[in-house]
């Protein structure tokens, strides 16, 4: 079924350079019914720039975060879909049609960077190993897990909003909980642009928050995965221990115990932390 119009959410902070000229060339699109940019408390004149430029402004008095501007959007925006993207001149407007034709059967659409489109060597480093983590996790080839380009169905996408943080990484939680409920989820290839002004992502503190949010969905997605190998890992080395202990001096060490009960332990959280997952994604079926 085809797309007659979607809502466009931005959330901004301080890009006045790029966000009236990003929303003036966004209504010019005939699927595009408004453009909703959350002001995540800017200090300069985002706000009035992309007023001026035609879309509808909601403000944050104090900046919350990324994925707090997402979810702001997400409740203020009239059209059954929603399309999600940077106010930093990345994402090319032209580009919003290829989403919105891959939509037809799907219920979120990623629009994938290859590796050129990353911003830096690290971020290409990173970015590779959280697909691959992520494909891992879900058995399903994921191709940009951070993608901020994306298109939702507005239905689905707002059952997931207590599950967003409200910093960054909205993509992240997002493309996940949608593979675990079952749904559909495409990638489709777009290019980017160099970003207009500073990026608020800063390497060091911000990449161990992304190495903590995807071990945080891969236990929200599938536990059992995670805490299993650990699991296995404790009781093996218990059992090194308890072999070469039980050789040299023929006994059952504390540690040899430790470890097994340990690995007991693990196994157990990790049943019950899948108990809570079925149970968190059951109230959104």
């Amino acid at each position: 079924m085809a797309i007659e119009s979607i809502s466009v959410v931005i959330p901004a902070k301080n890009e006045q350079a790029s966000i009236g000229t990003l929303v003036q060339e966004i209504l010019q699109l005939d699927c595009v019914q408004e453009v909703v940019v959350v002001d995540d408390g800017s200090t300069d004149q985002t706000g009035e720039v992309a007023r001026s430029a035609g879309a509808r402004v909601v403000r944050h008095q104090v900046s919350m975060g990324n994925g707090a501007a997402i979810k702001r959007g997400a409740r203020e925006a009239l059209a059954d879909w929603v399309l999600f993207m940077d106010a930093d001149g990345q994402h090319q407007p032209a580009e919003i049609n290829l989403l919105v034709q891959a939509a037809a059967e799907s219920d979120m659409v990623v629009g994938a960077r290859d590796a050129q489109g990353q911003a830096s060597i690290w971020r290409r480093g990173a970015n590779g190993f959280y697909n691959w983590f992520a494909s891992k996790v879900t058995e399903y080839p994921i191709k940009d897990l951070t993608s901020g380009f994306r298109l939702v169905r507005r239905e689905k996408f707002v059952q997931f909003l207590h599950l967003l943080p409200n910093g960054f990484s909205y993509p992240t939680t997002s493309t996940m909980a949608f593979l675990r409920s079952g749904y559909n989820v495409s990638f489709v290839p777009v290019n980017v642009l160099k970003r207009e002004g500073k990026s608020h992502i800063r390497p060091i503190k911000d990449g161990f928050r992304f190495l903590i949010i995807i071990f945080k969905i891969a236990t929200l997605y599938a536990p059992l995965k995670v805490f299993v190998p650990v699991a296995i890992f404790h009781f093996v080395l218990g059992l090194i221990r308890y072999a070469y202990t039980f050789s040299t001096d023929g006994t059952f060490t504390n540690m040899s115990a430790l470890l097994m009960v340990t690995s007991v332990q693990i196994f157990l959280i990790g049943l019950v932390s899948e108990q809570i997952t079925s149970l968190v994604y059951g109230k959104t079926d």
